[in-house]
């Protein structure tokens, strides 16, 4: 009654059981290096190890990675995920997080997955966490345990594509909490959707290495290019 779309053309997928059009799955753009050590970002030539964001301030988490560039055709993937009700596209970007990230997945060894929580009145208003939905499907292919609990944003903040790179840290300082007083973990893998400055990993990891944690990595589906 409710076929499959397609996340890249968004159309119904004709083959049963794929998770997209055999011929769309080109159109995505995957992170290849060059690439920053730290975060991940996609860089334009390899004479530089760190991207510009990395090199201008400390980075909290120990690594991050992403799987695709976030260029029209990503944009245009997330925006019908966010707000356009395709849960389903969850499953398919779970799947190529894990089939292109498990070689770092594995050698991190983290003890839990955490995506990044939505304050309470976004949430309420998008009726869903899009960071859980992909950190759910990677937990049923990895076996990693994931915790929705355990971070909470306390922070109603502004949207963070309006805002600087410095102001980026002010606007999320302070926006996360733990909400537990004891934390069994000791390792910890951050899921998000879209990696930009990385104000928003470096200030969840912030909260997470405070309260205990003594690895913080980081995976986001897409991440923009370095300029």
């Amino acid at each position: 009654m409710f076929p499959r779309r397609c996340p890249a053309c968004h159309d119904i997928v004709v083959e049963r059981g794929e998770l997209i059009c055999p011929e769309c799955r080109q159109k995505f753009t995957l992170v290849k290096a060059p690439y920053c050590i730290k975060c991940g970002k996609k860089m334009v030539t390899s004479d530089e190890i760190l991207c510009n964001t990395c090199k201008m301030r400390t980075v909290p988490f120990d690594e991050g990675r992403a799987v695709f560039v976030y260029d029209d055709v990503m944009r245009k993937s997330i925006y019908r995920f966010k707000y356009g009700g395709r849960k389903e596209y969850a499953r398919f970007y779970a799947k190529e997080i894990v089939a292109n990230l498990s070689e770092k997945i594995i050698k991190w060894r983290v003890d839990v997955i955490i995506p990044i929580p939505l304050h309470k009145s976004k949430l309420r208003k998008r009726g869903f966490n899009q960071a859980f939905l992909i950190a759910k499907e990677i937990s049923h292919l990895t076996k990693i345990p994931v915790d929705n609990k355990l971070l909470i944003r306390t922070k109603k903040t502004e949207k963070q594509k309006n805002l600087g790179v410095l102001e980026r840290d002010g606007n999320l300082k302070n926006a996360f909490k733990i909400r537990r007083d004891k934390v069994q973990y000791l390792s910890a893998m951050l899921i998000d959707d879209i990696y930009t400055t990385g104000a928003t990993m470096s200030n969840a990891t912030a909260v997470l290495k405070s309260s205990g944690f003594q690895h913080v990595y980081c995976v986001s589906l897409s991440i923009g290019i370095d300029v």
